[in-house]
């Protein structure tokens, strides 16, 4: 059987700049996994990046003709807006008879299947949570090698159109799954992505991790020799040895995650690689970090988010402030500056909250790198359906969405005063990302004494946080006149920074 798996285009949202990212990191390999199985059955697979490689429409319509598949699969991404440009593409692909079946899969759509059902009626089904398998069996049925019709973890339409699912229990041994294929457009990434396990042993509110593989979900790791045999072939095949761990939660629960790890990183100590890995703060422990560094490791992201107990707790962490601060020394001290998840503004914030955020990564050096200081002075927590956050909100009537799909949800601030500093730090930060986004892309040369503008860019963004945050604890009101004029000055003092002497040398050359 033929089968195209598509990577559709995303196109980018400027409001949306500064929110961290629509969907997890450990997504990146869906289609990898997918066409990995569906090889090992001896399907025919193709894969079409049209997001790496930057296709349109009409590019992508030539490659799906040149294949003329039997099943077409799309791995469905969310970037904050029902795409209906993807729905008309793939009405029109039906139309014309290019495309008998198709199906999506992917974070999103395991959350929000009901409305892509109802928004595309061209989708015949969506595949719910881990796509593997289900996949592989609807191929069987559709290649007419099983008549099957009830398929585990896949949502389709009856013959009176009533949507249909049950959900597929997770894959419980993780070495039994073929490598994912990689493309060429996967290779040409800075660091090959790899994941070494699946889900988290963690209950964040904010978090859908766990949901999207199913309400009895939990950490699975690969072993560390079957890490290592697809690392060899990477390294024997394509010469790469820079890795990124794509795991939510490189580390496995307790003093058996944490053997884990130090048995992998004796394994690849010996192959001279360097990765990175994403961590909760409580398994950030010295002996640990210490072989992993001594094995390659380079970049590290801990999920800080808070520097108040009090909200930590409200965000089911299961970590406190203590934890996160010993975290960031251990790994200073093995030469390691992480890189942080931080949520400043969440939907019960106070302004109490908002101070201990702020002096936390005041005292703990986290305000002092322009790109890290523009993120956790602004951002506000994500609310997707699938979450804790999400179900509770709803619960309490608090929860809008647009009309166009409930997949994301919106919760007014409980305090109005911190509404106030949360409009004004995303205003200004956002404007300073699109500012910033072709210089840090490297689509625009910096520019002279490119070191000394970001430093007072940060210090600049750091003292706006400060003014406000302070005029607000001692009473101020901002109208929205004020709002605008403040946010207005600092738009200016940022462009005056960025582009000052540039415009300068124009005029005196012209």
């Amino acid at each position: 059987m033929k089968i195209l798996l598509l990577e559709h285009p995303r196109d980018p949202c400027p409001e949306r700049c500064n929110d961290v990212a629509n969907t997890p990191l450990s997504s990146s390999l869906l289609t990898g996994y997918v066409a990995g199985m569906l090889e090992s059955r001896g399907h025919e697979v193709e894969i079409v990046e049209g997001y790496l490689e930057g296709l349109s429409y009409e590019e992508i319509r030539q490659r799906i003709r040149a294949v003329e598949p039997d099943l077409m699969g799309v791995h469905l991404v969310y970037h904050w807006k029902i795409d209906y440009e993807l729905f008309t593409f793939l009405e029109q692909l039906k139309r014309e008879e290019f495309l008998p079946y198709i199906t999506v899969y992917g974070f999103y759509p395991t959350f929000a299947f009901e409305e892509i059902l109802q928004a595309c009626p061209v989708i015949d089904s969506v595949i719910l949570g881990e796509p593997e398998l289900t996949f592989a069996e609807l191929a069987e049925v559709l290649s007419g090698r099983c008549n099957s019709i009830d398929i585990a973890g896949l949502a389709q339409r009856d013959k009176y159109g009533r949507i249909r699912y049950t959900r597929r229990k997770p894959v419980e041994d993780l070495d039994l799954l073929p490598f994912p294929v990689r493309t060429e457009a996967m290779f040409g990434l800075p660091e090959v992505n790899i994941q070494g396990s699946r889900g988290c042993y963690g209950r964040c509110t904010f978090c859908y991790i766990n949901p999207f593989y199913g309400q009895r979900s939990r950490w699975r790791g690969r072993s560390p020799e079957n890490i290592v045999a697809e690392i060899d072939k990477i390294i024997s095949e394509r010469g790469r040895k820079e890795f990124y761990f794509t795991d939510p939660n490189f580390f496995g629960p307790g003093q058996k995650g944490q053997k884990r790890a130090l048995h992998l990183a004796s394994l690849l100590k010996q192959r001279n690689v360097q990765f990175g890995i994403e961590a909760r703060v409580n398994d950030i422990h010295d002996e640990t970090i210490g072989a992993l560094v001594e094995a390659g490791l380079r970049y590290l992201l801990i999920g800080l988010e808070s520097g108040r107990d009090h909200s930590l707790k409200r965000m089911n962490k299961m970590t406190t402030v203590a934890q996160n601060e010993r975290a960031l020394r251990i790994l200073r001290r093995h030469g390691i500056e992480p890189n942080i998840g931080f949520i400043m503004f969440e939907p019960d914030s106070s302004l109490k909250d908002i101070r201990a955020n702020f002096e936390f990564l005041r005292r703990n050096d986290l305000l002092k790198n322009l790109p890290v200081t523009a993120n956790v002075l602004y951002h506000h927590q994500i609310i997707l359906k699938g979450t804790p956050a999400y179900q509770r909100l709803q619960k309490e009537g608090r929860l809008k969405t647009l009309p166009a799909s409930t997949y994301e949800g919106m919760a007014a601030f409980a305090d109005p005063q911190v509404a106030v500093l949360a409009d004004i730090m995303r205003q200004i930060t956002n404007f300073l990302f699109r500012r910033m986004g072709s210089i840090w892309s490297g689509r625009e040369e910096e520019p002279r004494n490119a070191r000394e503008r970001y430093a007072r860019l940060n210090r600049l963004l750091v003292e706006w946080f400060e003014t406000v945050l302070h005029a607000l604890e001692i009473g101020e009101k901002f109208s929205d006149e004020e709002k605008e004029a403040f946010v207005g000055k600092a738009k200016k003092a940022i462009n005056d920074i960025l582009y000052f002497d540039s415009k300068t040398r124009c005029s005196k050359q012209r």
